[in-house]
């Protein structure tokens, strides 16, 4: 998969763009606050129609106009050519099309154009709480297969309803509200052990590329584990929804389930979240985005669009110059607010200032 060019307009700090994407490393360069992150942001949003930086649509609208238009030409490896168009309003509906057609629903989009980032907050994928690992987790599932899409939000979708339901209730578990948590928690337990099953399956799958990304980055061995081992998966989740119930009448609240599992990281058999150090809590970050870069390269057959935003401010010099001497084959769209490190030799180096774009005239110009 290659992104080949990407246009703006009215997209956050920039009027309009007009940009071609080299097939191997793209650096953007520039001072802080100049736009370099807005750029990466709208490429990534054509992925998943959603900001990776947790933004509402009306952010991503330049101030003062009413919508802003994100449009880019991909070609997938089999060849085929696609213009994906995105209008996003900053009040109301927004509009999807692929090659001029309109598409009905958004996540008609998925697989289109796939996009790996990292980003400074990626911190909280270590640091963070059980929902930053969960996201991490089922974002990573879709990227494997849009189809995974449609069982995340119907988990969402059903844990949402479920608590109206007891929160209408005030405590008290009726004869009325039992059969009716029995109806929901049938729904819950059908969806909640599918995601489960998904999610362990993923786990297994991460180990070993996460792994192999943390000793590269790190230079040295050390044992990396991800864990996904929630107790009701262990007798079932209906049958832990039933014997939880009162406790979730009495709070109001869906206390089991897929919306509340934990992944759990070691590093060197200690907890990484309260043991490692805040440089190996980076590179295990880091080595999470890659592991998953590189799962989803090796089952889809092609690599979605690795953007690293601003990761040289996050890693010493030794781990920045391992990232670049083990960067995955594809393309790479990479910011940086400083020089580029010794050994950086980006196809194409564009300068930003003031969300004005230059392109170097050199190819591996690094000023």
């Amino acid at each position: 998969m290659e992104l080949q060019r990407l246009w703006l307009t009215d997209f956050r700090s920039y009027t309009t763009v007009d940009l071609t994407v080299a097939p191997g490393l793209t650096a953007i360069v520039g001072a802080n606050g100049q736009g370099k992150t807005n750029l990466v942001e709208a490429l990534a949003y054509l992925a998943t129609l959603e900001s990776f930086r947790g933004a509402p649509a009306d952010a991503l609208v330049r101030r003062g106009v009413d919508q802003a238009v994100v449009r880019a030409e991909i070609v997938h490896d089999d060849g085929r050519e696609l213009l994906v168009e995105a209008e996003i309003a900053a009040r109301g509906r927004g509009r999807v099309q692929v090659n001029k057609q309109r598409l009905a629903r958004a996540n008609d989009l998925l697989g289109a154009l796939r996009v790996s980032v990292f980003a400074p907050d990626d911190l909280v994928l270590v640091k963070g709480g059980p929902g930053e690992r969960r996201t991490y987790l089922d974002a990573t599932l879709v990227a494997l297969h849009p189809r995974h899409d449609a069982l995340r939000r119907d988990l969402e979708r059903i844990v949402k309803q479920r608590t109206t339901l007891l929160r209408q209730a005030g405590g008290r578990l009726s004869t009325e509200l039992a059969l009716t948590l029995d109806v929901w928690d049938t729904k819950l337990a059908e969806v909640g052990e599918a995601l489960g099953r998904e999610r362990a399956v993923l786990v297994d799958a991460l180990g070993a590329p996460v792994g192999d990304a943390y000793t590269q980055l790190a230079g040295e061995d050390a044992s990396v584990r991800l864990g996904y081992a929630p107790p009701w998966r262990s007798v079932g989740l209906m049958a832990a929804l039933q014997a939880g119930r009162d406790e979730d009448v009495r709070r109001q609240v869906c206390l089991i389930g897929p919306h509340r599992d934990e992944l759990d990281l070691e590093l060197n058999a200690m907890p990484a979240r309260t043991h490692a150090s805040q440089g190996e809590q980076r590179t295990l970050a880091l080595a999470l985005r890659l592991g998953a870069h590189s799962l989803v390269t090796e089952r889809i057959g092609m690599a979605p669009v690795l953007v690293l935003d601003d990761v040289f401010s996050e890693l010493d010099p030794d781990r920045s110059h391992a990232l670049l001497e083990h960067l995955p084959p594809g393309q790479v769209v990479l910011t940086t607010a400083g020089a580029l490190p010794t050994g950086a030799r980006p196809d194409r180096v564009i300068h930003i200032h003031a969300s004005a774009v230059t392109v170097s005239t050199d190819a591996h110009d690094e000023g």
